[in-house]
Formats: structure tokens, sequence, C-alpha cells
């Protein structure tokens, strides 16, 4: 079976491996920075180094400190309860904040609804507890 990585454009995995390392370096700082979550921004590397490189998915996905962020998540063990009142703590007020500038009616009900679902898929993924 071919590569499905080594069939992307060269751009596009040089895109991704940005966006990956952007991430990893926002979830890190995330960890010690009350506003900035962490979760996301380490999946968000997740899914852009498992499609640009698997030698830095395996690193994070492995890796002491940042892998069990990502592997609760994978292996369904749930989202912490800081990383959800933070994704939506932080969320809600950008989006507002959003609608207030965005003078267009259709703009603001796209937001609102995206806000409505995010906040209710993570509400519904199981919270983990910490052992």
């Amino acid at each position: 079976m071919d590569n499905p990585i080594g069939n992307r454009p060269l751009m596009l995995r040089y895109v991704l491996l940005a966006i990956g390392w952007l991430s990893v370096a926002l979830g890190v700082i995330g960890i010690f920075l009350p506003v900035l979550p962490t979760t996301p921004f380490l999946l968000l590397a997740a899914a852009c180094f498992a499609r640009s490189s698997p030698r830095f998915y395996q690193w994070l996905v492995e890796h002491p400190r940042l892998g069990p962020w990502i592997r609760d998540y994978l292996n369904g063990n749930g989202i912490p309860l800081k990383g959800k009142v933070y994704a939506i703590g932080l969320m809600w007020p950008s989006i507002l904040f959003s609608c207030y500038l965005v003078p267009l009616y259709w703009a603001r009900c796209f937001m609102l609804t995206s806000a409505v679902l995010v906040t209710i898929y993570i509400l519904k993924q199981k919270t983990l507890r910490k052992s």
C-alpha cells in the first residue's frame, strides 16, 4: 500500500509541520499559562504531524510529558476538566466579541452556531479524572 504522507505535496507537508510545531509550542505554553488551553493545541499538533511526519507524530504521542494529553483523548479516556473549562471559557468571550465586531447577521449566526456545537461536543466528551 502506498504511503499517504509521501503522496502529499511537499509544500503542504511543510505547512502542516509548521502548524504542528506552532501548536506544540502553544500547548507547552498552555501548561504554564492558565489562559491558554493545552489539550486542543496538542491534538492539533498530533493531527498535523500524523499527516506530515510519522516520526514527529510518534515523538509527540510517546513524549513523557506531552503524550498523555493526546493518548488520553485518543484512547477515549476523555478531556481533563481544566481543558474543558478553558476551551469553553475562552471560546465564548472571543465569539461574543467577534459578533460585536462583525455587523453581518449571517456571520454572527454562523459564529454562534459553531460555538454552540463545539460547546456541546466538548461537554459530551468524557471528563478525565486524575488518578
